[in-house]
């Protein structure tokens, strides 16, 4: 691992809402915020929001209001033997930081949670409880993976189907900061783009932490030529420093006659595009023969409209990929793509990258690190520190 420093419903939510956040946090569709289209969700907490005088208690970060800073307060724990089938309960060591947590906070989500609750979804700790059916794991398991909510806490219940167990040489950290982005990356590279070895790979928005997964495996373990292309010099150098063969700052480069420098002229063969807007036309015009472009998101907050006649000119695909769909439309997909991240990691090939780690009583200095765009690749909160 490489460092730079350092509401209480017991209903169940709907389909529509559970599959909102399996998509990539730091890639929500914008524009759907922009114009309000908003889904009001009634979380299933881990435990009621409440002053409680309970003896087991955990510290969470809690959401009291919209748009107001969170409060660390103490919670109380669970029973034992509450858990629903098919569900662990996990001692939360550490919680990555995803912009979508951030807006979710503000009220700005494209699903809207009623205050109070607990943000929170990907995460690393220890298992302390098993439901019903529950054959993968049992108490004590390092576990990494996903829950809808209350990641910022000492506390979180996840479904066993959305955990990983975490190897011995691998820390919390590196384990919190792989499911999302190097799970997306992989689908992008394997499943959607058909990656094959020594082929030319654009990735935008390559200082992020799906861009730089993205940079880490098509350069490590696929043995291409890889072109990141990010917003400023530092985080160009970065990327470069990351494994990128070229760079491009697209603040004052022009992609396309970059690119046309960088391959002769012959474009590249695939581009993984987390920006949308006017990037991905200029993208897609820097295609070759054959070429593939994989949406992963909209960071730019524009929806691009699809040029169909490039298509057929360059005889090229254009294809999406939404990581945490594959949890109920390919469940084999969505375990592999994180099992095969794992296997990389163990061999050396694969370095996840963490910009900063926060402790819980600093959650807001992590919200703001984020929202400022300061941040690289990953940003974690360490739920263990102290938060005194």
């Amino acid at each position: 691992m490489d460092k730079s420093s350092d509401s209480s419903s017991s209903k169940t939510p709907s389909k529509m809402a559970a599959a909102t956040f399996r998509c990539p946090p730091e890639l929500l569709l914008r524009p759907l915020v922009r114009r309000g289209s908003q889904v009001t969700l009634k979380p299933k907490l881990t435990a009621n929001i409440s002053t409680s005088s309970a003896k087991n208690t955990y510290k969470a970060a809690v959401c009291e209001d919209y748009d107001k800073p969170l409060v660390v307060r103490d919670m109380p724990s669970a029973s034992p033997g509450e858990l629903e089938p098919g569900m662990v309960r996990v001692a939360v060591q550490c919680c990555a930081v995803n912009f979508a947590d951030i807006l979710i906070c503000k009220g700005k989500y494209q699903v809207k949670i009623p205050t109070p609750f607990v943000p929170g979804s990907e995460i690393a700790g220890k298992i302390t409880d098993v439901g019903e059916n529950v054959r993968m794991f049992q108490k004590g398991d390092r576990v990494f993976g996903h829950c809808q909510l209350n990641g910022f806490s000492g506390e979180a219940i996840a479904s066993a189907q959305s955990m990983w167990k975490i190897p011995p040489s691998v820390s919390f950290e590196e384990a919190a900061s792989i499911p999302t982005s190097y799970g997306t990356a992989m689908l992008a590279l394997t499943q959607r783009a058909k990656i094959r070895s020594g082929e030319t790979v654009l990735v935008t928005a390559a200082a992020g932490g799906v861009g730089l997964a993205t940079v880490d495996l098509a350069k490590h373990v696929f043995n291409a030529t890889v072109i990141g292309a990010a917003g400023g010099p530092e985080k160009c150098a970065l990327v470069k420093r990351r494994g990128a063969d070229h760079v491009i700052d697209y603040t004052k480069e022009n992609i396309r006659e970059r690119i046309r420098e960088i391959t002769d002229g012959n474009g590249v063969n695939i581009v993984c595009d987390s920006v949308g807007g006017d990037l991905f036309t200029q993208c897609l015009k820097s295609l070759s023969w054959e070429g593939r472009i994989v949406v992963i998101g909209f960071a730019s907050g524009t929806i691009p409209k699809i040029p169909a006649n490039l298509l057929l000119l360059k005889n090229a695909a254009a294809t999406g990929v939404w990581w945490g769909e594959h949890k109920t439309k390919n469940p084999g997909a969505f375990r592999r793509s994180v099992d095969h991240c794992v296997d990389h990691l163990l061999t050396g090939q694969l370095q996840p990258y963490i910009s900063k780690t926060f402790p819980l009583s600093k959650i807001n200095e992590a919200f703001e690190y984020v929202q400022t765009r300061k941040s690289s690749g990953k940003v974690l909160v360490n739920i263990t520190e102290s938060v005194g």
